[in-house]
């Protein structure tokens, strides 16, 4: 009774585990290898490579001509401590405050147009064609749309404002950054709006009309259903939009070239670098900046990870412990499976039987 027993585990296992008959095709191998080869040459060699020489950089004071000398730490120190790196750096809180904006009023937008409108493919194609156009070409567009007199300031007066009354949208430093902010905000909105509307439609809509049956309004709806549904576009979303912030640089280049207090702490570190040659200094500022982007990227995320703490309706837990079970299945399969190589079995079950 016991062999027979023994006999059909055995027979169960070998239907689970196949035996290896087949050679090993050593040229498939070597062909898949070859393919990796040169993306990963290509990404170390143009990527990793410079980026460890940047940082070699930043413990010297050097040109792009000359003979290197060594500073240590001096180049990190100077980023914290010159008045100009600082105040650059709190321009990005400006950058921040606009890219919070951009995101809620994208997730406005794109709740409204994922219930049914009239011309919503209209208005998706509307607020994503900014995302479509040259950066360079906005920043001309909207230099011209700041300049006293011109567009902006003309369609104030039509509206009964006094032009001599108006702000010089780029030169008063209490709203010249503002208005840059503006600009990123038009352009980088239907990115997300794009983005939240093909997050919004996965989400099964007999979920929402069954809240709708049971009396629950749009906001509830979007509340408890679309925003939990959402929350892992939403999370890239807003990490995106705050390390862009950090790294703000075609609007203030070609708008203002940094002028009237608007360089950003990207077009700082390129003045540093290309006019005053200051190489050291400008690679201390880029990895400074590398570091803030992961502090800030971490933030958000243990940050969501609290708010949502309690949007999981028990699927993730569900599937954890589902993966778990299956995860421990296999590893009996495997601890009962035929010892095998290259088509020869044998197993500690089936000496038993014999």
């Amino acid at each position: 009774m016991t062999a027979t027993t023994a006999g059909a585990t055995v027979d169960e296992t070998r239907t689970d585990v196949p035996f290896n008959t087949q050679p090993r095709d050593w040229r498939r191998g070597v062909i898949i290898v070859l393919f990796c080869l040169i993306p990963v040459t290509l990404l170390v060699v143009f990527t990793y490579v410079p980026f460890a020489n940047m940082v070699g950089y930043s413990f010297y004071k050097m040109k792009y001509i000359g003979t290197p000398r060594w500073v240590g730490f001096n180049n990190y120190i100077q980023v914290f401590t010159r008045p100009d790196t600082l105040s650059s750096l709190k321009l990005s809180l400006y950058y921040m405050v606009g890219a919070l904006i951009q995101v809620a009023l994208a997730l406005y937008l794109s709740t409204i147009l994922t219930f049914k409108v009239r011309a919503g493919n209209f208005f998706k194609a509307v607020y994503f064609f900014p995302y479509l156009i040259n950066g360079i070409a906005i920043g001309f567009i909207f230099k011209f749309f700041f300049t006293r007199g011109f567009v902006f300031d003309s369609v104030l007066q039509w509206c009964g404002f006094d032009l001599q009354h108006l702000p010089y949208w780029l030169k008063d430093q209490r709203i010249n950054n503002w208005s840059l902010v503006g600009t990123s905000i038009w352009r980088y909105l239907g990115q997300n709006v794009i983005l939240f509307i093909g997050s919004m439609m996965s989400i099964d809509s007999s979920l929402c009309e069954a809240a709708e049956i049971d009396g629950a309004n749009k906001f509830q709806q979007f509340r408890h259903i679309i925003l939990p549904g959402i929350k892992t576009i939403l999370v890239l979303n807003v990490i995106l939009s705050i390390t862009g912030s950090l790294s703000a640089f075609e609007a203030p280049f070609v708008i203002t070239t940094g002028a009237n207090g608007t360089a950003t702490y990207f077009v700082l570190m390129d003045h540093l670098a290309h006019t005053n040659q200051k190489v050291g200094l400008a690679s201390a500022m880029a990895i400074v900046l590398l570091i803030i982007i992961l502090i800030c990227a971490l933030l958000q995320k243990i940050l969501f990870a609290y708010v949502f703490r309690d949007a999981d309706d028990g699927t993730e837990k569900a599937k954890k412990k589902a993966k778990k079970i299956e995860r421990q299945r296999r590893k009996m399969q495997r601890k009962n499976a035929p010892l095998f190589r290259d088509g020869a079995s044998g197993s500690k079950t089936e000496k038993a039987v014999a």
